[in-house]
């Protein structure tokens, strides 16, 4: 089989995206019906802006993401959210209860290495 990065990296972005929303929307759909402490204060900065900045790095990231525009900087966003997840929010959990974050933390960090591909609007 020929190898075609490019396509990997396509579905690797299309992948970690829509599994990243499906994460993202509800907490967005809480925001917008008035809810602004989606989170708590993992980070010290009030639980609005936490909330504000994982809506950022599960909404809007993965969707330029998604449509490959300006994927590094958005993927490290996502990738710097679920690193806050796993390693300050469920920091005396158990493995298991921070997979799901350590997934999504490695899955963003490869797009942030790697870079979109040539299926983005990134492309040159």
């Amino acid at each position: 089989m020929k190898r075609n990065p490019d396509i990997g990296l396509l579905i690797l972005r299309i992948g970690m995206s829509v599994l990243m929303l499906t994460h993202g929307f509800p907490k967005l759909m809480k925001f917008i019906d008035g809810n602004m402490a989606l989170v708590g204060d993992p980070i010290g900065v009030g639980s609005l802006v936490s909330s504000i900045l994982v809506l950022l790095g599960e909404v809007v990231a993965p969707v330029l993401v998604l449509i490959g525009l300006k994927s590094r900087p958005s993927a490290l966003i996502s990738a710097a959210t679920m690193a806050v997840a796993a390693f300050i929010a469920h920091n005396g959990d158990p493995i298991a209860q921070k997979e799901k974050a350590l997934l999504f933390l490695a899955g963003f960090l490869a797009i942030a290495i790697m870079g979109a591909g040539k299926f983005s609007m990134d492309k040159k």
